[in-house]
């Protein structure tokens, strides 16, 4: 549990802007919002006082650490997710004309934030605006919504129901991107630098914050 608290506060702390302008987002873990150093050494600082102020605790306490260790490594291979550290040949389509494309085409050497979404998903609907309005306000980094399994049609209704003025949507009929990228789920967001390299992915819903801070990074790529 300290381990955990010092994670996010530390992942609060170093991104303190974007979490001021929506300070009840800091409550919501969803975001992948932690800091895995300040996390680990937390741990062990505490793991280590405990240790010496009560030495029959030692054995259980290593034996806890790396069963906790173990457990977070078996978690973060589970998914799939990020395991593919470039960008992938999936062939996409342009939905405004149809143009096949692959993403390192659809990326034009910028920094892009690539999110894979349904109209279906309820998820995926609580976080486009956010993502939407990013896209309207973000001149350095890219924005690409890769629709997962859906027709232009389904697509189509979906944004001028939303009223959503999104740009560089791409199609996705068969899903094939998804399985590429190892995602278990919708909505699916990956972030890759201006050489196609993954910066980070998060499964589930972003709000603004947590998106805030990924762009920071994004756009300090070279």
């Amino acid at each position: 549990m300290c381990g955990l608290l010092a994670a996010r506060l530390a992942h609060l702390a170093l991104n303190a802007q974007a979490y001021l302008a929506s300070p009840w987002s800091a409550l919501d873990l969803r975001d992948g919002g932690w800091n895995v150093s300040a996390g680990v050494f937390a741990g062990a600082v505490w793991l280590a006082v405990r240790g010496l102020r009560m030495p029959a605790l030692r054995r259980p306490l290593g034996g806890g650490a790396l069963a906790g260790a173990a457990l977070w490594l078996a978690a973060s291979t589970a998914t799939g997710l990020g395991q593919t550290r470039t960008m992938p040949d999936a062939t996409l389509m342009a939905f405004d004309n149809g143009q096949a494309m692959t993403m390192a085409q659809a990326a034009r050497g910028r920094p892009v934030v690539v999110n894979l979404w349904a109209s279906w998903c309820g998820p995926c609907r609580q976080e486009m605006p956010v993502l939407a309005a990013a896209q309207q306000r973000e001149g350095r980094v890219g924005f690409l919504f890769v629709n997962q399994g859906e027709t232009a049609s389904a697509v189509r209704a979906y944004m001028a129901g939303q009223g959503l003025p999104l740009r560089e949507v791409l199609m996705d009929p068969a899903s094939k991107l998804g399985l590429a990228v190892g995602s278990s789920g919708l909505p699916t967001t990956l972030f890759y630098d201006a050489r196609g390299r993954l910066v980070d992915a998060h499964f589930g819903v972003l709000n603004a914050a947590a998106l805030e801070s990924r762009l920071r990074n994004l756009r300090v790529d070279p």
